[in-house]
């Protein structure tokens, strides 16, 4: 979407908008009117952040706020203070996230850290958050998943991975699970008949620090990226668009999933994806969505 539509007057909030996917996001949001918060685990990257945005577009309203997503106090008090603001949220853009740690990690809250960062953490936000996205206009919730989502599984049998970890695997599951969190939202807003869309996106095979973030924790040295000598890679100007379309895109349809539309969906211009053979089960969904229910304490406003 090279085009933008007008955003004057809109807020919406980005998750881990200090760098990659999130950054592009914010700042292209940013750059077309809205009042962007910038959502992050360390505020002062954040602010770097801003800094950049305010650099290359002036006028932008943008604001940081502290949210980490390990952590569902963190979350609640991000959302307590959006409701403070007493002002309708358009948007809410799921994108924060970390990837494959070569080694078992659990958030404060004693979930497996890719479960609970990229799944329970946006789970919990975005039913904290639909009581503001439901006084907005035409209001919508878009959600970062990822081609892993493919290979994903739902272990209910073990969902923190306390038994064999492997952190490819356990990305997958993570990742299926925010897709299924986008299908199932959409099937709520059809029951509840809600204005709201829930639309869901990845971003192909962008390089960005995720590559290299997760891979990195717990190691003496980080590990280095070698993605620029691949030739299915993008940059994340391009890598930013389902999202972006997904977020705000005027002919977004909910309950669609968005991608590149290149070789097998990683790179290329926005396209429809394909819905994973693993995700289209409407009983997994309203069955992980009970269990997320469970585990953060939330639930949404039906």
């Amino acid at each position: 979407m090279p085009q933008i539509p007008d955003q004057t007057g809109r807020r919406i909030v980005v998750t881990g908008a200090n760098s990659g996917t999130g950054k592009e996001t914010a700042t292209r949001l940013a750059a077309a009117g809205a009042s962007v918060v910038l959502a992050v685990r360390t505020p002062s990257k954040g602010e770097e952040a801003a800094r950049d945005i305010r650099s290359a577009h002036p006028s932008a309203d943008v604001e940081v706020r502290e949210l980490d997503l390990a952590d569902l106090a963190s979350v609640r008090r991000f959302a307590d203070g959006i409701a403070r603001d007493d002002r309708p949220l358009d948007v809410l853009v799921n994108n924060a996230g970390v990837m494959a740690p070569p080694k078992r990690f659990e958030t404060v809250d004693g979930f497996e850290l890719q479960f609970g960062t990229n799944f329970l953490g946006p789970f919990a936000l975005t039913n904290l958050l639909l009581p503001h996205l439901l006084r907005a206009e035409a209001p919508r919730v878009a959600t970062m998943s990822s081609l892993a989502a493919v290979f994903g599984g739902i272990r209910f049998e073990d969902l923190q991975w306390e038994r064999g970890y492997n952190g490819w695997r356990a990305y997958g599951q993570s990742k299926l699970a925010d897709l299924l969190l986008a299908l199932h939202l959409h099937r709520l807003t059809v029951e509840q008949d809600w204005r709201l869309r829930s639309t869901a996106a990845h971003p192909g095979y962008t390089r960005t620090n995720l590559q290299t973030a997760g891979r990195s924790l717990g190691r003496s040295r980080p590990v280095r990226s070698n993605d620029r000598a691949l030739p299915f890679t993008q940059a994340v100007e391009q890598g930013s668009e389902p999202l972006l379309y997904a977020a705000v895109g005027p002919n977004a349809v909910g309950g669609a999933y968005y991608g590149p539309a290149g070789f097998g969906g990683l790179t290329g211009p926005t396209t429809v994806a394909s819905v994973p053979r693993s995700a289209r089960s409407a009983d997994l969904a309203r069955s992980l969505w009970a269990v997320a229910e469970d585990l953060t304490g939330t639930t949404p406003p039906v």
